[in-house]
């Protein structure tokens, strides 16, 4: 018998299941990964980087390697034609967690009759098999699950209770930044041959991609994703609580900790990154609002996300609750929409391919919901512009969780707001913008009142829209259909 480890972009685990020795491993730039869409240059040079360092890591642990660069013939049906070809029977891969990525390598084993072992991967926490276990009996309720796995592995417990008497701190973690704060500046990771060389394989291979590539906070090994949590640990995560949901005028780094591109790349794991956390907590002195909520985003919401698109990700990207049909105009690409918040925020992810999570749902999602943009086209939009972005994670936070177009299957409610959101967690200044975001917002509310009264979280935004005078709900809705109607 003669075997084979297919590694694809997302998978370069320091452990990683499918290594054995004396068995060829084949690191695959799946189109998927590189040319599914035109992806932020900086998206690509980090596949391509971390993917050259891999591969010299395991040549020199004494692994046979074999490359196979991203190119417009690339296919995961020629990969496996080529390892036929080659005399291999059995082709070991860590589960990919990805539909298509899954589908297709599927029908190519299946034509070439070669024996197909998916493996646990490290990259979550949860096994499948306990996804659905806990969701063929429970709703998809985020708290529900985030406090189950609390209890499976004893984290941040006494005994059966929650340290500090709460599951959750969140209401917590809802401050604006002070004007004056200070921010510890983010770490960018020196250039190397890897970085380098990947650079320019993207200008020459993908140079009308958007975005740009400049130095970033984003690692590229083992050891810098190390650095990074470290980084964090010491320098963020006392302050990320408080300042979780706040939004800056000029930058998204503030106290998050921009692990998710390597999470993201099987460059750490969320075991480490909550040991390590717990670990630092016990010996440092870390308000519990910040380690709660940040073992939450981990535990929590990345391992609910992902549990969702197992489960439901087929249904929600083919579901369209609100039948929104219009296209992303070009300015949305380039940040010119004249909307200050929305174009400071744009204008940021092309130039870093990040921002925060709270800019990602209450501006960019918000915005785009109230504008009613077809799902598909904000799907595409994130995939294409941001370095953390794959399919299980893009699926159920556009279709779920920002535009709702699921009608309701993972949140309680529409994430929609009126602009005195963004001003009282930011500080922006009030300027017409505010009007614009406001008729977008309440014409929303008044073309789905029925829903929305039905909903409890939301029936109060009717009750307000109830007490207008039908002249300002209708300047409002003049200054929405202007907006909608110049947008280029």
């Amino acid at each position: 018998m003669k075997s084979a480890t297919l590694i694809f972009p997302h998978q370069l685990f320091e452990h990683h299941p499918a290594l054995q020795s004396g068995r060829e491993v084949v690191l695959v730039e799946d189109p998927l990964f590189f040319r599914q869409y035109p992806f932020h240059k900086l998206k690509i040079q980090l596949h391509r980087a971390s993917m050259q360092w891999y591969g010299d890591l395991l040549r020199r642990n004494g692994y046979s390697v074999r490359h196979e660069s991203s190119n417009p013939g690339l296919t995961t049906q020629r990969v496996i034609q080529s390892l036929v070809q080659d005399g291999v029977t059995d082709v070991f891969v860590a589960d990919p967690s990805d539909y298509l990525l899954e589908r297709r390598l599927h029908r190519a084993i299946k034509a070439s009759g070669i024996q197909l072992h998916i493996l646990a991967s490290p990259g979550f926490l949860c096994t499948t098999d306990y996804v659905h276990e806990w969701f063929d009996h429970h709703r998809y309720f985020l708290t529900d699950f985030y406090v189950a796995l609390r209890r499976r592995w004893d984290v941040l417990m006494d005994g059966d209770k929650p340290q500090g008497g709460k599951w959750t701190f969140d209401t917590e973690n809802r401050k604006r930044l002070p004007r004056q704060s200070s921010v510890p500046p983010a770490p960018v990771f020196a250039s190397c041959k890897w970085r380098a060389a990947a650079a320019t394989y993207v200008e020459q291979n993908f140079g009308t991609n958007p975005g740009e590539i400049t130095p970033s906070p984003f690692p590229i090994n083992f050891a810098e994703a190390r650095q990074l949590l470290r980084d964090f640990l010491s320098h963020r995560l006392t302050q990320f609580g408080t300042y979780q949901d706040a939004i800056a005028i000029d930058q998204s780094w503030l106290f998050h900790s921009w692990l998710a591109p390597a999470l993201n790349m099987g460059l750490i794991t969320p075991e480490e990154v909550v040991s390590e956390t717990i670990a630092f907590a016990s010996h440092t002195l870390v308000p519990l609002n910040a380690l709660e909520g940040f073992i939450r985003q981990i535990i929590g919401w990345r391992e609910f996300v992902r549990a969702v698109y197992l489960r439901e990700g087929v249904r929600q990207r083919t579901t369209n609750h609100w039948n929104h049909q219009r296209p992303i105009p070009a300015a949305f690409w380039t940040g010119n929409t004249g909307i200050p918040p929305l174009d400071a925020v744009i204008h940021r992810v092309l130039k870093t391919g990040y921002c925060n999570h709270i800019e990602r749902l209450m501006i960019l999602g918000n915005f785009m919901l109230l504008c009613r943009f077809n799902p598909d086209e904000v799907y595409r939009w994130f995939m294409t512009l941001f370095a953390d972005a794959y399919d299980w994670v893009m699926v159920p936070n556009v279709y779920g969780m920002c535009q709702y177009a699921d009608g309701g299957l993972m949140t309680t409610k529409p994430y929609v707001s009126g602009s005195n959101y963004v001003l009282k967690m930011s500080h922006f200044e009030r300027g017409e913008w505010c009007g614009i975001w406001d008729g977008l917002y309440w014409s929303f509310i008044d073309d789905h009142r029925d829903e929305f009264a039905r909903n409890p979280r939301m029936s109060m935004m009717v009750r307000q829209l109830e007490r207008q005078q039908p002249a300002k709900l209708a300047a409002h809705r003049k200054v929405a259909e202007d907006f909608l109607t110049q947008l280029k």
